[in-house]
């Protein structure tokens, strides 16, 4: 299969099977007589774990590390730890959030509550004082 229809069928760019090839994380096709490149079939699974695993979170990094040279050679443990890594990251990543998101929701209730007999600066500054002897008493 040439690289065009490879691209389509995956739903990317050639440029990204490219990028793929320059990364390691897919085998480099030699050129054929006619300068074209025939990919194997497989590369179409190889591909779609790949985008499967980029949404999912995974850095290119990653993904090489446990993407096999072929479909039918997985290394069961290692691929169970790198997804249970992947999801403690994700939900420390939804607590920092979460974190943050509260954090911001206090700032703008202070600034929305603004004593009507202060000044906008006046206010400015009590708000950050608020920050700064929260953050100290962490």
């Amino acid at each position: 299969m040439k690289i065009g229809a490879l691209a389509k069928q995956c739903g990317i760019a050639a440029s990204a099977i490219r990028f793929y090839e320059t990364k390691g994380l897919l085998k480099s096709i030699p050129r054929k007589m006619n300068g074209y490149r025939e990919y194997p079939k497989e590369t179409i699974a190889l591909l779609t774990i790949i985008i499967s695993a980029q949404q999912a979170g995974f850095s290119l990094d990653e993904i090489k590390q446990i993407l096999p040279s072929n479909t039918s050679s997985w290394e069961h443990d290692k691929l169970i730890f790198m997804l249970n890594r992947k999801i403690a990251d994700i939900e420390n990543l939804e607590k920092k959030l979460k974190s943050n998101k509260s954090h911001l929701k206090e700032i703008l209730h202070s600034i929305e509550n603004k004593p009507k007999e202060i000044t906008c600066s006046d206010n400015a500054e009590r708000v950050i004082k608020k920050i700064k002897s929260k953050k100290q008493s962490k």
